[in-house]
Protein backbone atom coordinates (compact mmCIF):
# COMPACT_ATOMS: atom_id res chain seq x y z
CA UNK A 1 0.00 0.00 0.00
CA UNK A 2 1.31 3.47 -1.13
CA UNK A 3 2.02 5.17 2.22
CA UNK A 4 1.47 9.01 0.40
CA UNK A 5 3.90 11.72 0.35
CA UNK A 6 3.75 14.16 3.30
CA UNK A 7 1.96 17.21 1.62
CA UNK A 8 -1.33 14.16 1.22
CA UNK A 9 -0.72 12.94 3.90
CA UNK A 10 -1.57 15.89 6.09
CA UNK A 11 -4.23 18.49 5.62
CA UNK A 12 -4.65 20.37 8.40
CA UNK A 13 -7.93 22.21 7.55
CA UNK A 14 -9.76 18.48 7.36
CA UNK A 15 -8.81 18.56 10.85
CA UNK A 16 -9.95 21.40 11.80
CA UNK A 17 -13.46 19.97 10.03
CA UNK A 18 -13.55 16.67 11.57
CA UNK A 19 -11.45 16.81 14.86
CA UNK A 20 -13.55 15.97 17.76
CA UNK A 21 -13.70 13.73 20.60
CA UNK A 22 -13.99 9.89 19.73
CA UNK A 23 -12.82 6.21 20.85
CA UNK A 24 -9.45 5.00 20.06
CA UNK A 25 -11.17 1.71 18.84
CA UNK A 26 -8.76 -0.52 20.63
CA UNK A 27 -11.84 -2.60 21.57
CA UNK A 28 -15.01 -2.49 20.02
CA UNK A 29 -17.50 -2.06 22.42
CA UNK A 30 -14.99 0.37 24.21
CA UNK A 31 -14.17 0.19 27.62
CA UNK A 32 -17.24 2.72 28.51
CA UNK A 33 -19.59 -0.06 27.50
CA UNK A 34 -18.46 -2.43 29.72
CA UNK A 35 -20.83 -3.40 32.28
CA UNK A 36 -20.28 -3.84 36.16
CA UNK A 37 -23.35 -6.49 36.02
CA UNK A 38 -21.22 -8.87 33.64
CA UNK A 39 -20.90 -12.60 34.49
CA UNK A 40 -17.47 -13.70 35.21
CA UNK A 41 -18.95 -16.73 34.58
CA UNK A 42 -18.99 -15.69 30.37
CA UNK A 43 -15.53 -14.77 30.97
CA UNK A 44 -14.84 -18.68 32.18
CA UNK A 45 -17.13 -20.49 29.34
CA UNK A 46 -14.89 -18.60 26.47
CA UNK A 47 -11.65 -19.21 28.28
CA UNK A 48 -12.68 -22.68 28.23
CA UNK A 49 -14.65 -23.52 25.25
CA UNK A 50 -12.59 -26.75 23.51
CA UNK A 51 -13.48 -24.86 19.80
CA UNK A 52 -11.34 -21.61 20.95
CA UNK A 53 -11.25 -19.35 17.82
CA UNK A 54 -7.48 -18.93 18.57
CA UNK A 55 -4.62 -21.33 19.19
CA UNK A 56 -2.66 -18.85 20.13
CA UNK A 57 -2.50 -16.72 23.30
CA UNK A 58 -1.29 -13.28 23.87
CA UNK A 59 -0.87 -12.48 27.84
CA UNK A 60 -0.95 -8.48 29.31
CA UNK A 61 0.34 -8.22 33.14
CA UNK A 62 -0.39 -4.13 34.41
CA UNK A 63 2.39 -3.00 36.55
CA UNK A 64 1.13 0.32 38.53
CA UNK A 65 3.44 1.45 40.36
CA UNK A 66 5.70 4.56 39.47
CA UNK A 67 8.57 6.55 41.52
CA UNK A 68 6.71 9.47 40.79
CA UNK A 69 3.74 11.01 38.70
CA UNK A 70 3.73 12.72 35.52
CA UNK A 71 1.13 15.04 35.69
CA UNK A 72 -0.17 14.39 31.75
CA UNK A 73 -0.66 10.96 33.27
CA UNK A 74 -4.56 9.18 32.28
CA UNK A 75 -3.10 5.71 33.11
CA UNK A 76 -4.10 3.36 35.97
CA UNK A 77 -1.16 4.21 38.28
CA UNK A 78 0.12 4.25 42.21
CA UNK A 79 3.08 6.83 42.74
CA UNK A 80 4.82 5.42 45.48
CA UNK A 81 8.86 5.37 46.66
CA UNK A 82 8.00 2.17 48.98
CA UNK A 83 9.62 -0.81 46.38
CA UNK A 84 8.17 -2.91 48.93
CA UNK A 85 4.95 -2.55 48.12
CA UNK A 86 5.55 -4.83 44.95
CA UNK A 87 5.92 -7.80 46.82
CA UNK A 88 2.26 -8.51 47.78
CA UNK A 89 1.36 -7.61 44.34
CA UNK A 90 3.86 -9.83 42.87
CA UNK A 91 1.94 -12.74 44.92
CA UNK A 92 -1.27 -11.81 43.69
CA UNK A 93 -0.10 -11.79 40.27
CA UNK A 94 1.17 -14.96 40.88
CA UNK A 95 -1.93 -16.21 42.33
CA UNK A 96 -4.04 -15.16 39.57
CA UNK A 97 -1.72 -16.65 37.05
CA UNK A 98 -2.52 -20.30 38.63
CA UNK A 99 -6.81 -19.37 38.21
CA UNK A 100 -6.24 -17.91 34.67
CA UNK A 101 -3.88 -21.00 33.40
CA UNK A 102 -6.61 -23.71 34.47
CA UNK A 103 -8.76 -22.28 31.97
CA UNK A 104 -6.47 -22.60 29.23
CA UNK A 105 -5.10 -25.37 27.13
CA UNK A 106 -2.22 -25.50 28.01
CA UNK A 107 -0.64 -26.61 25.02
CA UNK A 108 -1.77 -22.97 23.22
CA UNK A 109 1.61 -20.98 22.56
CA UNK A 110 1.80 -17.62 24.02
CA UNK A 111 2.78 -15.96 21.22
CA UNK A 112 3.00 -12.11 22.48
CA UNK A 113 3.25 -10.97 25.80
CA UNK A 114 3.73 -6.89 27.14
CA UNK A 115 4.32 -5.91 30.48
CA UNK A 116 2.39 -2.67 31.09
CA UNK A 117 2.04 0.11 33.75
CA UNK A 118 2.84 2.26 35.48
CA UNK A 119 6.27 1.55 35.22
CA UNK A 120 7.13 -1.84 34.88
CA UNK A 121 10.78 -1.50 36.21
CA UNK A 122 9.20 -0.35 39.58
CA UNK A 123 9.94 -4.22 40.05
CA UNK A 124 13.66 -5.27 40.98
CA UNK A 125 15.28 -7.17 38.59
CA UNK A 126 15.04 -10.61 41.19
CA UNK A 127 11.31 -9.72 40.90
CA UNK A 128 11.00 -9.44 37.13
CA UNK A 129 13.19 -12.64 36.87
CA UNK A 130 10.85 -13.94 39.22
CA UNK A 131 7.23 -13.07 37.58
CA UNK A 132 9.21 -14.41 34.23
CA UNK A 133 9.71 -17.33 35.46
CA UNK A 134 6.35 -17.95 36.63
CA UNK A 135 4.40 -17.25 33.44
CA UNK A 136 6.92 -19.86 31.96
CA UNK A 137 5.73 -22.26 35.02
CA UNK A 138 1.93 -21.47 34.25
CA UNK A 139 2.07 -20.76 30.15
CA UNK A 140 3.54 -21.92 27.01
CA UNK A 141 5.71 -19.15 25.67
CA UNK A 142 6.86 -19.57 22.34
CA UNK A 143 10.43 -19.77 21.26
CA UNK A 144 12.21 -16.24 21.05
CA UNK A 145 12.11 -15.77 17.46
CA UNK A 146 8.18 -16.32 17.17
CA UNK A 147 7.22 -14.16 19.42
CA UNK A 148 6.84 -10.66 20.35
CA UNK A 149 7.47 -10.16 24.16
CA UNK A 150 7.77 -6.45 25.38
CA UNK A 151 8.06 -4.02 28.27
CA UNK A 152 7.21 -0.47 29.06
CA UNK A 153 10.60 1.01 29.85
CA UNK A 154 11.01 4.47 32.13
CA UNK A 155 14.30 5.22 31.06
CA UNK A 156 14.93 7.57 34.40
CA UNK A 157 14.31 4.35 36.38
CA UNK A 158 16.79 1.95 34.32
CA UNK A 159 20.15 1.13 33.00
CA UNK A 160 22.15 -0.67 30.30
CA UNK A 161 22.54 -3.22 33.24
CA UNK A 162 18.73 -3.71 33.45
CA UNK A 163 18.34 -4.04 29.73
CA UNK A 164 20.84 -6.95 29.39
CA UNK A 165 18.96 -8.59 32.28
CA UNK A 166 15.29 -8.15 30.80
CA UNK A 167 16.68 -9.38 27.33
CA UNK A 168 18.37 -12.79 29.41
CA UNK A 169 14.69 -13.26 30.98
CA UNK A 170 13.52 -13.40 27.60
CA UNK A 171 11.83 -10.10 26.53
CA UNK A 172 12.86 -8.73 22.88
CA UNK A 173 11.41 -5.42 22.39
CA UNK A 174 11.34 -2.38 24.43
CA UNK A 175 8.83 0.70 24.25
CA UNK A 176 11.02 3.63 25.86
CA UNK A 177 8.76 6.95 27.06
CA UNK A 178 10.04 9.65 25.80
CA UNK A 179 7.24 12.58 25.45
CA UNK A 180 9.32 15.61 24.62
CA UNK A 181 12.99 16.66 25.04
CA UNK A 182 12.60 19.96 25.77
CA UNK A 183 13.31 21.10 29.19
CA UNK A 184 10.52 23.35 30.11
CA UNK A 185 8.02 20.98 28.79
CA UNK A 186 9.69 17.98 31.48
CA UNK A 187 9.24 20.50 34.26
CA UNK A 188 5.50 21.23 32.75
CA UNK A 189 4.68 17.37 32.80
CA UNK A 190 7.11 16.29 36.38
CA UNK A 191 9.36 13.91 34.24
CA UNK A 192 12.59 15.55 33.67
CA UNK A 193 14.33 12.94 31.60
CA UNK A 194 17.86 14.00 30.14
CA UNK A 195 18.47 13.41 26.17
CA UNK A 196 21.75 11.73 27.33
CA UNK A 197 19.57 8.70 29.45
CA UNK A 198 17.51 7.86 26.40
CA UNK A 199 20.04 8.05 23.96
CA UNK A 200 22.36 5.70 25.92
CA UNK A 201 19.63 3.34 26.05
CA UNK A 202 18.71 3.27 22.81
CA UNK A 203 21.72 2.32 21.74
CA UNK A 204 22.38 -0.34 25.09
CA UNK A 205 19.05 -2.05 23.43
CA UNK A 206 20.73 -2.33 19.78
CA UNK A 207 24.06 -3.63 21.38
CA UNK A 208 21.92 -6.35 23.83
CA UNK A 209 20.31 -7.82 20.71
CA UNK A 210 16.41 -5.84 20.76
CA UNK A 211 14.59 -7.55 18.28
CA UNK A 212 12.82 -3.45 18.36
CA UNK A 213 12.76 -0.66 19.96
CA UNK A 214 9.68 2.08 20.11
CA UNK A 215 9.65 5.19 20.84
CA UNK A 216 6.73 6.98 22.30
CA UNK A 217 6.41 10.98 21.97
CA UNK A 218 3.61 13.52 22.99
CA UNK A 219 1.83 16.33 21.12
CA UNK A 220 -0.03 18.99 22.90
CA UNK A 221 2.07 19.13 25.78
CA UNK A 222 1.60 22.32 28.06
CA UNK A 223 4.63 24.83 26.13
CA UNK A 224 5.32 23.02 23.18
CA UNK A 225 5.13 25.33 19.85
CA UNK A 226 6.16 24.02 16.59
CA UNK A 227 10.01 25.28 16.93
CA UNK A 228 10.20 22.91 20.93
CA UNK A 229 8.91 20.14 19.10
CA UNK A 230 10.83 20.10 15.80
CA UNK A 231 13.90 20.00 18.04
CA UNK A 232 12.67 16.84 19.67
CA UNK A 233 11.58 15.15 16.42
CA UNK A 234 15.06 16.23 14.95
CA UNK A 235 16.80 13.95 17.64
CA UNK A 236 14.59 10.88 17.77
CA UNK A 237 15.34 10.78 13.98
CA UNK A 238 18.72 10.89 14.74
CA UNK A 239 18.33 8.14 17.36
CA UNK A 240 16.46 6.28 14.99
CA UNK A 241 14.07 3.92 17.07
CA UNK A 242 12.36 1.07 14.30
CA UNK A 243 8.66 2.26 15.77
CA UNK A 244 7.10 5.89 17.23
CA UNK A 245 3.82 6.30 18.71
CA UNK A 246 2.99 10.33 18.31
CA UNK A 247 0.04 10.69 20.74
CA UNK A 248 -2.20 13.70 21.15
CA UNK A 249 -2.13 14.28 24.82
CA UNK A 250 -5.52 13.87 25.94
CA UNK A 251 -6.34 16.62 28.98
CA UNK A 252 -9.29 15.43 30.83
CA UNK A 253 -8.51 17.21 34.22
CA UNK A 254 -12.11 16.24 35.43
CA UNK A 255 -11.52 12.48 34.99
CA UNK A 256 -7.91 12.44 35.72
CA UNK A 257 -6.34 14.23 39.05
CA UNK A 258 -2.77 14.82 37.98
CA UNK A 259 -3.59 16.78 35.05
CA UNK A 260 -5.19 19.28 37.44
CA UNK A 261 -1.50 20.43 37.75
CA UNK A 262 -1.31 21.64 34.39
CA UNK A 263 -1.71 25.25 33.86
CA UNK A 264 -4.52 24.83 30.93
CA UNK A 265 -3.21 28.31 29.70
CA UNK A 266 0.26 26.54 28.84
CA UNK A 267 -1.24 24.16 26.64
CA UNK A 268 -1.01 24.73 22.72
CA UNK A 269 -4.36 25.94 20.94
CA UNK A 270 -6.19 24.04 18.65
CA UNK A 271 -4.72 25.29 15.76
CA UNK A 272 -1.17 24.97 17.11
CA UNK A 273 -2.05 20.90 17.82
CA UNK A 274 -2.85 20.33 14.47
CA UNK A 275 0.27 22.01 13.51
CA UNK A 276 2.23 19.87 15.68
CA UNK A 277 0.81 16.36 14.45
CA UNK A 278 1.43 17.99 10.66
CA UNK A 279 5.06 18.36 11.36
CA UNK A 280 5.37 15.00 13.01
CA UNK A 281 3.76 13.41 9.54
CA UNK A 282 5.94 15.45 7.50
CA UNK A 283 9.20 14.97 9.46
CA UNK A 284 9.06 11.34 10.02
CA UNK A 285 7.86 10.08 6.55
CA UNK A 286 10.72 12.60 4.84
CA UNK A 287 13.05 10.33 6.97
CA UNK A 288 11.87 7.54 5.67
CA UNK A 289 9.06 5.63 8.69
CA UNK A 290 5.77 4.73 6.76
CA UNK A 291 3.18 6.32 8.52
CA UNK A 292 0.96 3.65 9.32
CA UNK A 293 -2.40 5.12 11.22
CA UNK A 294 -3.52 7.21 13.77
CA UNK A 295 -0.45 7.90 15.91
CA UNK A 296 1.86 5.20 14.63
CA UNK A 297 5.20 5.30 12.31
CA UNK A 298 7.36 2.13 11.82
CA UNK A 299 10.42 1.70 9.37
CA UNK A 300 9.40 0.09 6.34
CA UNK A 301 10.74 -2.96 6.77
CA UNK A 302 8.67 -3.22 9.86
CA UNK A 303 6.13 -6.36 10.48
CA UNK A 304 3.77 -3.78 11.44
CA UNK A 305 4.17 -2.30 7.55
CA UNK A 306 4.57 -5.42 6.37
CA UNK A 307 0.98 -6.39 7.68
CA UNK A 308 -0.29 -3.54 6.05
CA UNK A 309 0.14 -3.86 3.25
CA UNK A 310 -0.75 -7.91 2.97
CA UNK A 311 -4.00 -6.89 4.97
CA UNK A 312 -3.19 -8.56 8.67
CA UNK A 313 -2.81 -5.82 10.32
CA UNK A 314 -4.71 -5.88 13.68
CA UNK A 315 -5.62 -3.75 16.88
CA UNK A 316 -5.34 -4.50 20.82
CA UNK A 317 -4.94 -2.59 23.81
CA UNK A 318 -1.93 -1.72 23.16
CA UNK A 319 -2.21 -0.58 20.00
CA UNK A 320 -1.55 -2.16 16.28
CA UNK A 321 -0.22 -5.28 16.05
CA UNK A 322 0.70 -8.26 14.00
CA UNK A 323 -0.82 -10.66 16.64
CA UNK A 324 -4.21 -8.75 17.75
CA UNK A 325 -6.41 -11.69 16.69
CA UNK A 326 -5.13 -13.79 19.64
CA UNK A 327 -7.20 -14.57 22.81
CA UNK A 328 -5.73 -11.80 25.38
CA UNK A 329 -5.57 -12.91 28.55
CA UNK A 330 -5.01 -9.65 31.35
CA UNK A 331 -3.29 -9.83 34.28
CA UNK A 332 -2.90 -7.29 37.62
CA UNK A 333 -5.18 -4.39 38.81
CA UNK A 334 -7.08 -2.99 35.95
CA UNK A 335 -6.36 -5.16 33.26
CA UNK A 336 -8.52 -6.33 30.01
CA UNK A 337 -8.56 -9.61 28.72
CA UNK A 338 -10.12 -10.79 25.38
CA UNK A 339 -11.03 -13.70 25.31
CA UNK A 340 -13.56 -15.26 22.31
CA UNK A 341 -16.73 -12.79 22.10
CA UNK A 342 -15.83 -11.70 25.37
CA UNK A 343 -14.24 -8.67 27.07
CA UNK A 344 -13.68 -8.82 31.02
CA UNK A 345 -11.40 -6.48 32.72
CA UNK A 346 -9.89 -6.99 36.32
CA UNK A 347 -11.24 -4.62 39.36
CA UNK A 348 -9.27 -1.26 39.53
CA UNK A 349 -7.85 -0.62 43.30
CA UNK A 350 -5.93 -3.19 44.21
CA UNK A 351 -8.17 -3.76 47.44
CA UNK A 352 -10.67 -4.80 45.74
CA UNK A 353 -8.49 -6.99 43.14
CA UNK A 354 -6.47 -8.51 46.36
CA UNK A 355 -9.83 -9.24 48.03
CA UNK A 356 -11.21 -11.02 44.75
CA UNK A 357 -7.58 -13.50 44.67
CA UNK A 358 -8.04 -13.52 48.50
CA UNK A 359 -11.50 -15.80 48.01
CA UNK A 360 -10.11 -17.79 45.43
CA UNK A 361 -12.23 -15.63 42.67
CA UNK A 362 -10.93 -13.88 39.66
CA UNK A 363 -10.63 -10.26 40.08
CA UNK A 364 -13.00 -9.91 36.80
CA UNK A 365 -14.89 -6.57 37.94
CA UNK A 366 -16.96 -5.57 34.83
CA UNK A 367 -17.25 -6.93 31.15
CA UNK A 368 -19.26 -7.48 28.10
CA UNK A 369 -20.18 -10.32 25.90
CA UNK A 370 -20.57 -9.10 22.45
CA UNK A 371 -23.63 -10.10 20.54
CA UNK A 372 -23.72 -10.33 16.33
CA UNK A 373 -24.11 -6.66 15.76
CA UNK A 374 -21.24 -5.95 18.16
CA UNK A 375 -18.66 -8.49 16.20
CA UNK A 376 -19.84 -7.19 12.51
CA UNK A 377 -19.01 -3.39 14.06
CA UNK A 378 -15.79 -4.33 15.15
CA UNK A 379 -14.68 -6.64 12.14
CA UNK A 380 -15.43 -3.52 10.45
CA UNK A 381 -14.07 -0.96 12.69
CA UNK A 382 -11.01 -2.84 12.93
CA UNK A 383 -10.17 -3.70 9.14
CA UNK A 384 -10.64 0.15 8.47
CA UNK A 385 -8.50 0.87 11.58
CA UNK A 386 -5.91 -1.28 10.37
CA UNK A 387 -5.64 -1.93 6.89
CA UNK A 388 -7.23 1.41 5.53
CA UNK A 389 -9.11 -0.90 3.00
CA UNK A 390 -12.89 -2.97 3.42
CA UNK A 391 -13.81 -5.34 1.09
CA UNK A 392 -17.81 -5.55 1.07
CA UNK A 393 -17.49 -9.62 0.12
CA UNK A 394 -15.23 -10.11 3.28
CA UNK A 395 -17.99 -8.90 5.86
CA UNK A 396 -20.64 -10.05 3.96
CA UNK A 397 -19.48 -13.75 4.02
CA UNK A 398 -18.50 -13.67 7.70
CA UNK A 399 -22.13 -12.24 8.86
CA UNK A 400 -24.33 -13.09 6.26
CA UNK A 401 -25.30 -9.66 5.55
CA UNK A 402 -25.59 -7.13 2.59
CA UNK A 403 -22.96 -4.76 3.25
CA UNK A 404 -24.49 -1.23 1.07
CA UNK A 405 -27.87 -2.38 2.82
CA UNK A 406 -26.96 -3.26 6.40
CA UNK A 407 -24.86 -0.16 6.57
CA UNK A 408 -27.02 2.48 3.91
CA UNK A 409 -27.18 4.91 7.03
CA UNK A 410 -23.20 4.60 8.26
CA UNK A 411 -22.07 5.28 4.31
CA UNK A 412 -24.44 8.23 3.81
CA UNK A 413 -22.50 9.55 7.01
CA UNK A 414 -19.12 9.09 5.39
CA UNK A 415 -20.21 10.82 1.90
CA UNK A 416 -18.53 14.21 3.32
CA UNK A 417 -15.39 12.47 3.57
CA UNK A 418 -15.41 11.08 0.34
CA UNK A 419 -16.17 14.85 -1.09
CA UNK A 420 -13.30 15.80 0.73
CA UNK A 421 -10.53 13.50 -1.18
CA UNK A 422 -10.50 11.21 2.44
CA UNK A 423 -12.11 8.01 1.51
CA UNK A 424 -13.77 6.60 -1.48
CA UNK A 425 -16.96 4.15 -1.43
CA UNK A 426 -17.13 1.60 -4.46
CA UNK A 427 -19.89 -0.27 -5.40
CA UNK A 428 -17.28 -3.45 -3.57
CA UNK A 429 -15.55 -1.51 -0.90
CA UNK A 430 -14.63 1.14 1.06
CA UNK A 431 -10.85 3.13 0.73
CA UNK A 432 -9.01 5.03 2.65
CA UNK A 433 -6.69 7.81 1.26
CA UNK A 434 -3.42 8.72 2.93
CA UNK A 435 -4.54 11.77 4.46
CA UNK A 436 -7.99 9.73 5.59
CA UNK A 437 -5.26 8.11 8.17
CA UNK A 438 -5.34 11.12 10.20
CA UNK A 439 -8.88 10.60 10.83
CA UNK A 440 -9.25 7.24 10.84
CA UNK A 441 -10.75 7.48 14.14
CA UNK A 442 -13.70 9.76 12.88
CA UNK A 443 -14.13 7.39 9.88
CA UNK A 444 -14.27 4.39 11.99
CA UNK A 445 -17.05 6.00 14.51
CA UNK A 446 -19.56 6.11 11.56
CA UNK A 447 -20.28 2.46 12.81
CA UNK A 448 -19.91 2.69 16.01
CA UNK A 449 -23.67 1.83 17.31
CA UNK A 450 -22.61 3.01 20.71
CA UNK A 451 -21.53 6.89 20.30
CA UNK A 452 -24.71 8.63 20.97
CA UNK A 453 -25.03 6.62 24.68
CA UNK A 454 -21.46 7.66 25.86
CA UNK A 455 -21.11 12.03 26.97
CA UNK A 456 -18.61 13.05 24.49
CA UNK A 457 -16.18 14.64 27.40
CA UNK A 458 -15.57 10.76 28.43
CA UNK A 459 -13.27 10.39 25.27
CA UNK A 460 -10.40 12.33 24.34
CA UNK A 461 -10.03 14.17 20.90
CA UNK A 462 -9.07 12.36 17.59
CA UNK A 463 -6.36 14.98 16.83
Amino acid sequence: MHSGSADTLFRPDLLTKYGANGPRYTSYPTALQFRDDFDPADYVRAATDPGASSSELSLYFHIPFCNTACFYCGCNKIATNNHRRARPYLDQLKREMALQAALFDPARPVTQLHWGGGTPTFLSDDETAELMAATREHFMLAPDADAEFSIEIDPRTVTPATLVHLRNIGFNRLSLGVQDFDPVVQRAINRIQPLAMTADLLSAARTTGFHSVSVDLIYGLPHQTVSVFARTLETIIELAPDRLSVFGYAHMPHLFKMQRQIDDATLPPPETRIALLGLAIDMLTSAGYVYIGMDHFARPSDELVRAQKNGTLQRNFQGYSTRADTDLVGFGVSSIGKVGDVYAQNAKDLPAYGAALDAGRLPIARGVRLTPDDRLRRDVITQLMCNLDLPFSHVEAAHGIHFADHFARELDALRPFERDGLLTIAADRLTIHPAGRMVVRNIAMAFDAYLGQTPQQRYSRTV
